[in-house]
């Protein structure tokens, strides 16, 4: 009888862990996310309409893993990986070189880097490339 019940209990422990290791979508303040994902590469500029509010959440996204990020904001439009410690994910505000329109300037860009364990180290919002 004890062993079922250490069975048992082993069973509940093992989905109560499972459930809180999973990647979910990450709080987005006033984002508007069906914009976001349907503006890749920034070339139709819905993702600028945003840019005070990732300016005001860019903080809360701090720690977050890969797959989190993924989850809520799509496929980085570019990941750049630096050195074996750290890569970024952009994301573009402004319409980059891969739009059909003629581009002058850098575009800007929301910067998320990841250290080793693709944790999120850094968010930033600029037209420098990392």
């Amino acid at each position: 009888m004890a062993y079922k019940s250490i069975t048992f209990s082993f069973f509940i422990l093992i989905i109560l862990a499972s459930g809180f290791s999973c990647s979910g979508k990450l709080d987005t303040g006033a984002i508007n996310m069906e914009n976001w994902k349907k503006d890749r590469n920034g070339c139709l500029g819905l993702r600028l309409q945003d840019v005070e509010e990732i300016r005001k959440l860019k903080n809360t996204f701090l720690a977050k893993n890969n797959q989190e990020i993924i989850i809520t904001f799509g496929r980085p439009d570019r990941v750049e990986l630096v050195d074996k410690s750290q890569s970024f994910f952009i994301y573009f505000l402004e319409p980059s070189d891969r739009c059909e329109q003629q581009i002058e300037k850098e575009p800007l860009k929301v910067l998320f880097r990841l250290n080793a364990i693709n944790k999120v180290s850094e968010v930033t919002v600029t037209t420098l490339n990392p």
